[in-house]
């Protein structure tokens, strides 16, 4: 599954549209501290998180990762925004909470990892 399908069968917001949205999703990941994404997300995975500070695309850059959701309609700060274009992390958005949004990438296939 791509970051593409995701986005369109979720009704994602996509904050970086000059960002191709064709690189597969590996995992899920979700979590809202940095030092847990840091020691267990793996490579490839979609972050789903609240935060919406710069440290979110230094994260997904360290560990490798699809794209970053915020989640519960949060837009990214402009300092992430233009951190995230500049470092090709795709940033997404969703009006859901944490919990729905997991549960419906769980019931698309979408394992943990």
């Amino acid at each position: 599954m791509t970051l593409a399908d995701l986005a369109a069968r979720l009704e994602l917001t996509v904050f970086t549209p000059g960002l191709p949205l064709g690189r597969p999703v590996g995992c899920g990941y979700a979590s809202d501290l940095l030092s847990d994404v840091i020691g267990h997300a793996r490579k490839d995975a979609l972050w789903v998180t609240m935060q919406v500070h710069p440290n979110i695309v230094a994260v997904a850059v360290l560990k490798e990762l699809a794209a970053v959701v915020l989640v519960g309609g949060r837009r990214p700060a402009p300092e992430a925004l233009a951190r995230a274009e500049r470092e090709k992390v795709p940033l997404l958005g969703a009006e859901t909470g944490t919990f729905e949004l997991c549960g419906r990438l769980y019931g698309m296939g979408l394992r943990g990892g």
